[in-house]
């Protein structure tokens, strides 16, 4: 059997997730998941949701600004796949979202305003350690539908991603894992903050904005919620505040 572009890829991202530096960024793991998922499986965008330590959903990552709507909307409307495979721990199958579909009466207001954001059908597979069930990876498609494999190959990389959070320098508790998840969904706020302000003083969209936001900090080899942190405090970098 020869080996194929893809599966390359594929090991690769299996390997980014799964081994970090010691102290590294939870949220941008995480976003590089969801940043995997999608250029592997072909989707449109794909996000993480978790549980917290009282049992609430929360999104954390999402890979493009439609996702994060999306995830957003569920949180708002309390009804939706994320927040059913989050608190399932289980892999939800395909789903079509139409109007004269099992879906809508799952879930009416959010199929109607997935349709809206061009989101044909959903997935998703269990974010876990290999003790714990920690959240899940949501997938939204466009176009095809996921098949079996694909989310085989999703469950691949979400377990890469959760064995990298259980190993983080030493092996954690459950405890200990959900409370890094609790201290990226601050670091979410302000990296969403730090966002809006680049794109409205640039002018940009907020994807954009994000992209350069990451590019900068990869670039120096320093963390993103730092570099967030900072922009927020009013010290933007001049290489991103002169970027064309």
């Amino acid at each position: 059997m020869s080996v194929v572009k893809h599966d390359v890829l594929t090991s690769q991202a299996v390997l980014d997730l799964a081994f970090r530096a010691d102290g590294f960024d939870v949220l941008e793991l995480l976003h590089d998941l969801t940043a995997h998922t999608v250029s592997l499986l072909g989707l449109r965008s794909a996000g993480v949701t978790v549980l917290s330590e009282t049992g609430q959903v929360d999104y954390l990552t999402a890979s493009d600004e439609t996702c994060r709507r999306l995830e957003e909307d569920q949180l708002e409307l309390g009804e939706g796949p994320c927040l059913d495979s989050t608190r399932s721990g289980k892999i939800l199958p395909p789903v079509l979202l139409r109007a004269a579909h099992p879906s809508h009466d799952l879930w009416p207001r959010f199929t109607a305003r997935a349709l809206r954001a061009g989101i044909t059908s959903v997935a998703a597979v269990p974010l876990r350690t290999p003790h714990h069930p920690l959240g899940a990876v949501n997938l939204m498609s466009g176009g095809r539908v996921p098949t079996r494999e694909d989310l085989s190959l999703a469950q691949s990389l979400a377990d890469a991603a959760g064995i990298c959070l259980h190993h983080r320098q030493t092996v954690l508790t459950k405890n200990e894992i959900i409370g890094q998840l609790q201290t990226a969904l601050t670091s979410r706020i302000v990296i969403e903050q730090a966002k809006g302000m680049i794109a409205a003083r640039q002018g940009i969209g907020m994807e954009e904005a994000f992209n350069r936001l990451r590019g900068h900090a990869r670039s120096r080899q320093q963390k993103l919620t730092e570099l967030a942190t900072h922009v927020v405090q009013g010290a933007l970098p001049v290489e991103i505040d002169t970027a064309i």
